[in-house]
């Protein structure tokens, strides 16, 4: 096995565990009793976590690689992708894909909805994970930052959204099928961040990076501050915070 091919394998593996929470996190969503407000405090902590990471993993990192233009540009590319992606996805009934409240439509309100929320919760992975990918381009070794931040985000995501989905009467198979393919694509789209870009410079990878970041911050912003801020109400801004300071801390102390 070639280096490339080990090194592909090696980013696949680490997508696929920080996706995995997304299956983990579904898990408990749909068969445990979590109150609604633990569910959107979780997601508070989850979306600090991120915020974080944007700043100090993967923005920073563009900068100094390939400059303020390039990683300005990068990061609202990203942003404009994903909002345009994600309005179209609304449409058809995703709007609400992380809510875990009575919002999410059930097929019988809102025909396609199914569909549409399982695309979206992919698109909402896939920036994620093709930043694994990168780091190992980066630096030779994946992120264990980038991949322990991504695992914290995507299990309220995957407990929130199953919540919601189980509330507008959709089937443990639907539930648990969407968050174990999608877990599963995670750890493709990770082996894709290195084996498109392994033969590029450095900063066109780090573009690359800012333009994940800004899908990412985007993703936030649309589905999971909103819930965090409309269960958790005036905790959210605290347990946000402490999110933040847990991958600050891991990016430091690493």
């Amino acid at each position: 096995m070639t280096s490339g091919q080990s090194g592909g394998l090696y980013a696949a593996l680490w997508g696929l565990v920080a996706g995995s929470a997304l299956a983990l996190g579904a898990l408990v969503g749909y068969f445990a009793q979590v109150p609604t407000r633990a569910v959107a405090a979780v997601m508070a902590f989850g979306s600090g976590v991120l915020i974080s990471t944007l700043s100090f993993e993967l923005m920073d990192e563009a900068y100094r690689a390939s400059g303020f233009w390039a990683c300005a540009l990068g990061f609202l590319f990203g942003a404009t992708l994903y909002t345009i992606a994600g309005w179209v996805l609304a449409r058809f009934g995703a709007k609400h894909r992380k809510r875990s409240g009575g919002l999410q439509p059930s097929e019988a309100e809102a025909s396609g909805s199914g569909m549409a929320i399982a695309i979206g919760a992919l698109l909402d992975g896939i920036p994620e994970s093709i930043v694994i990918g990168l780091s190992l381009l980066k630096g030779g070794a994946v992120s264990m930052v980038a991949v322990i931040a991504i695992f914290l985000s995507n299990l309220p995501e995957g407990l929130s959204s199953a919540a919601g989905m189980k509330r507008a009467k959709r089937s443990v198979g639907y539930v648990l099928g969407v968050w174990c393919l999608i877990a599963a694509l995670s750890g493709v789209a990770s082996w894709v961040g290195f084996a498109a870009f392994g033969g590029v410079s450095a900063s066109l990878v780090s573009a690359v990076t800012a333009v994940a970041a800004g899908a990412i911050l985007a993703m936030l912003v649309d589905t999971m501050i909103p819930e965090a801020f409309n269960e958790a109400h005036n905790f959210a801004g605290i347990i946000t915070v402490a999110g933040f300071l847990t991958s600050f801390a891991l990016s430091k102390l690493s």
